[in-house]
């Protein structure tokens, strides 16, 4: 698609920014959402430019293109015909500032090249389209400092709400309470901030991570270590507790060594691995917070001529679609990001008609599916 702008309409504030780009991964149409910026409003014929040439007030323009029944038919066709002459096009933003109502949510998500953050996306996307509202989205990078930026941003754009999905790096929520007080609604998605009000759709990660040990117990490992995400996270010290869990069912001490905290990525896989190796007792499977790590596992585990699963199982969560087409496939929870999605968008538009207090706002908790594959069948 050709943009109808390029980088020289772009204002010199938002390019001297730390990323020009930060937001401009929309869900919304790129016209509509460059129109926020008053200097590219420029750009386009407005209904002042019309009211000039044909030397009446912008009101009339505004009613004639309208068929307001008060404008005379000659002043109606001479302002639709230079509407069309001028291929001239309404603001629906500042129609809607107007009308006191921007129509637009804010989303910010850690990551949005990850499988279940896109998915999620797909679901609100898909639930508030059909109410006439648009998505402007954020992407923080795991970054503190960027989801505070991210937050900036959009109260600057005068959305109606932020769905939020914390950063690894938030361990501190003043920032979040700030954004509260300015009458935003916040609502939050998989990972949430304890101790702030607010309605939140996540899943039951602590479950999930226990469905995925036991598989791996029923399977006959029992040295099993777990790749861990950040422990100030509350879904990665849940998941983390599934773990653990699971071990105590089995009758299994867990050393401190076994749980190794690694970033979720290809790398700290494969870190996580090599520290695992290097115990005096080697582990037999692998239980990662996440399916990149999951990934790293495996291939160090491959290069290490390891055969999977029979010499190590791995397990990841997150149903990353990569994971169905490994060698071998691997097994991982499934977070029902479609669902989570359509679910907090649902959960937004019911506290716009309702307006009940932060407080008041639903909580709900969907429950994971393990999904079995391949990369930990060790009994078939």
């Amino acid at each position: 698609m050709k943009l109808p702008y390029t980088w020289n309409h772009i204002p010199r504030r938002i390019k001297q920014s730390p990323d020009p780009l930060f937001f401009a991964v929309c869900a919304i149409d790129c016209a509509y959402f460059l129109s926020l910026y008053s200097e590219m409003r420029k750009q386009h014929i407005t209904i002042h430019d019309i009211a000039r040439e044909l030397n009446v007030s912008a009101s009339t323009v505004s009613r004639a293109l309208q068929n307001h029944p008060r404008i005379s038919q000659s002043t109606r066709e001479a302002v639709q015909h230079l509407a069309e002459k001028y291929k001239y096009q309404p603001n629906v933003v500042a129609s809607s500032l107007r009308k006191g109502m921007s129509k637009t949510v804010g989303v910010i998500v850690p990551r949005i090249n990850r499988n279940f953050f896109s998915n999620v996306i797909g679901g609100m996307e898909e639930v508030l389209a059909a109410s006439g509202h648009h998505l402007m989205i954020c992407q923080t990078h795991e970054k503190y400092e960027r989801e505070m930026e991210s937050i900036q941003t959009l109260i600057n754009a005068r959305v109606e709400a932020i769905i939020l999905s914390i950063s690894m790096e938030t361990v501190t929520g003043g920032h979040l309470q700030k954004l509260q007080e300015t009458g935003i609604r916040l609502f939050f998605f998989d990972r949430m901030f304890e101790g702030i009000e607010a309605g939140s759709v996540v899943i039951d990660d602590q479950l999930g991570a226990y469905l995925n040990v036991k598989h791996l117990l029923e399977q006959g490992y029992t040295r099993i270590l777990h790749v861990a995400g950040a422990e100030q996270i509350p879904v990665y010290r849940d998941r983390k507790k599934g773990y653990l869990r699971a071990m105590e069912e089995a009758g299994i001490k867990v050393p401190a060594e076994w749980v190794i905290e690694e970033p979720l990525v290809l790398e700290g896989g494969t870190a996580a691995f090599d520290k695992g190796m290097k115990l005096p007792e080697k582990p037999d499977a692998f239980f990662c917070a996440g399916d990149y790590a999951a990934l790293g596992v495996m291939q160090a585990a491959k290069k290490r001529g390891l055969r999977i699963p029979w010499e190590l199982g791995i397990t990841g969560f997150a149903n990353e679609p990569f994971t169905a087409f490994l060698e071998p496939a691997l097994t991982t929870v499934d977070q029902l990001g479609g669902a989570m999605g359509k679910l907090v968008a649902e959960m937004y538009l019911n506290c716009e008609a309702t307006d009940p207090p932060p407080g008041e706002c639903e909580r709900i908790t969907l429950k994971p599916k393990l999904i079995v594959r391949e990369s930990s069948l060790l009994k078939r």
